[in-house]
Order: structure tokens, then C-alpha cells, then sequence
């Protein structure tokens, strides 16, 4: 039996990589009659193969890991759809300058990550413009155990750190734009862009859509390569159908003092005897880390078809 890792959707066609080569590929059988979001970018498929250069899909194989958001409804949340699957971490790239760090925003890819259940890695990129940006968001993100690499194309700095991190996993590449993640994976493989241009070129434009989420080899990383997905945006996945119980949980320093609380169900903001405020205070981590998790807070706990709802400040 052949099979193959999904590279793109493009309407009703997938590009998978084989270890024969990439195949356009159809689904076939009860796969066809199944939900939109039956096969997505990441997905391990099994595949007959149909023709020189072309397969159906028969089967998909279990799932390690998804990276889903929540689909808005008219009148209800709507249903999960996934956007990637057998994602092994997020890395989530933010600048030291130009343009500057904006920790509320990096609170929220930290805490769609972990709602995923991703790992997920802190790149400070741009390191040359302003070394002290990693004291700053290390006294940020240091209690929370995050791993934060500085890194510089210019420089060049800790990119080979930045190779062996992405190295033999699927990354989900993320951050702000102009943080500067192209010119990172490109110093990694010189001409991606232009591959990923030429592939557009050579599969055509398809049917896409905002969930779309394209994988990208990173063969030249060598030692089983490694994937970037590519996605229209973490920002897009939202924080949609994050339990507003479980957030706490989404920030890994508050976690020892969840079930400190006086009440079982504390949702951390004015309830009486509070461990994690009381942490908050005495500086066990950065204050505002909590501030960031009440905006979220308020955010997620209402309805997403509700006008009333509102961004994360």
C-alpha cells in the first residue's frame, strides 16, 4: 500500500508527497461523502494509485495532533474545523524592534497553542536591533517555561539553533506580520519562496479557502527535514470554542495555583481568595500575563455569533 503526507487542498484535488514523489490526488469512496473538512494539510493518506503522477485517497490514518478553529454560526458556535493535522509544535516568531513586540498578541498565540494541545516555541527575531527585548520578555514568559531563541538573519544569529528546532517536526510557522519568518525559513533553504511560487504556478490557483493551510518541506534541514505549515494566519483560528474553564490552564505559570483557589470553579477575577491573583501580587509571575488572561477571558465566555463580542486588548 502506497502512502503519502497531504501537502494542499486545492478544490477537489490534494497534493501529496510520497516517497516516490508528489501525486495529485482524489478522494474516493465514503471519504467523498464525508464533512468538508474530511482531509486537511498534514493528514497521513493511503493511497491507490491511479495513473502516472495521480492516486486516490482511500484512507487517512489516525490523527496525532490537530490544529483546529471553531466555525462561526448564525446562531450557535458552529463545529470544529480543522486547519492542520500532525502538527508537532508552534512556533510562534515576533520581532525585538520594527515593528515592536505586542505581548497581549503573543499571549494569544501562546494560549491557541496550548488549547490545541501544541507545544510552542518563542522566537525573538531581529535580535540585532535591541538585545534587551530578550530580558523583557523573558521575565515575561520565563515562569510559564517557554523556550524563547533570539535569533538574526542579518547578524546571522542562533539560526542553526533555529534548524535543529524545526528539524524532523511539522511547525506551524506564526506571528505578526513583518517579524520577519519569511527571511528566517528562506536563510534556513535559500529559494523557498520562489519554490512555493513555482508550485502555485504548477498546481494552479484551486479553490481556497480562509482554513486553507498549505505544508512546505524543508529538505535542505537534513536529518528527516523537517515541514513548515503554512497558514493564512493564526489569528484566523481565534480563540473559538476555547472552554472558558480550561483557559487558567492555558497559561502554564498559573497552573500550580489552580486548585489553590478557595472555589473550585474561581474563574480568577474578583472571587474571594484567589491563589492566582494573590500569586499575581507577590510576583510570582508578570501581572499583566493575568490582566491578558481576564481580556480572554472576557472574550471567550461570549457566544462567537454574538454582536457583543469583542477582541482581546
Amino acid at each position: 500500500m502506497t502512502t503519502g503526507v497531504v501537502l494542499v487542498r486545492e478544490g477537489s484535488t490534494y497534493r501529496v508527497r510520497t516517497d516516490a514523489g508528489e501525486l495529485a490526488a482524489v478522494l474516493r469512496g465514503k471519504l467523498k461523502f464525508k464533512d468538508d473538512d474530511r482531509v486537511v494539510a498534514g493528514d497521513m493518506v493511503e493511497l491507490d494509485l491511479t495513473g502516472e503522477g495521480t492516486a486516490a485517497i482511500t484512507g487517512i490514518r489516525p490523527r496525532k495532533s490537530l490544529l483546529a478553529r471553531r466555525a462561526a454560526g448564525e446562531r450557535g458556535p458552529g463545529h470544529a474545523q480543522p486547519i492542520a493535522a500532525n502538527v508537532d509544535q508552534v512556533v510562534v516568531v515576533v520581532a525585538a524592534r520594527d515593528p515592536e513586540p505586542n505581548p497581549r498578541m503573543l499571549d494569544r498565540f501562546l494560549v491557541i497553542a496550548a488549547a490545541n494541545g501544541l507545544p510552542a516555541v518563542i522566537v525573538l527575531n531581529k535580535i540585532e536591533l535591541d538585545r534587551r527585548a530578550v530580558e523583557r520578555l523573558g521575565r515575561r514568559f520565563g515562569p510559564a517555561g517557554y523556550q524563547l531563541l533570539a535569533t538574526s538573519v542579518k547578524a546571522p544569529e542562533n539560526l542553526s539553533a533555529l534548524r535543529d528546532l524545526l528539524r524532523g517536526r511539522a511547525s506551524v510557522l506564526t506571528g505578526p506580520s513583518g517579524v520577519g519568518k519569511s527571511s528566517l525559513v528562506n536563510a534556513l533553504q535559500p529559494g523557498l519562496k520562489l519554490r512555493i511560487g513555482a508550485v502555485n504556478a504548477k498546481w494552479g490557483t484551486g479553490k481556497h479557502t480562509t482554513r486553507a493551510a498549505m505544508l512546505v518541506p524543508l529538505d535542505s534541514l537534513g536529518g528527516g527535514g523537517g515541514y513548515v505549515v503554512d497558514t493564512p494566519g493564526l489569528r484566523e483560528v481565534g480563540t473559538w470554542g476555547v472552554d472558558p474553564d480550561a483557559l487558567g490552564g492555558c497559561f502554564p505559570e498559573f497552573r500550580s495555583f489552580l486548585d489553590r483557589c478557595r472555589f473550585d470553579n474561581c474563574r480568577h477575577l474578583v472571587e474571594p481568595d484567589c491563589a492566582v491573583r494573590q500569586a499575581a501580587e507577590a510576583g510570582a509571575f508578570d501581572a499583566d500575563r493575568l490582566t491578558s488572561y481576564q481580556r480572554l477571558y472576557e472574550e471567550v465566555s461570549v457566544p462567537s455569533w454574538s454582536s457583543a463580542r469583542r477582541r482581546g486588548r
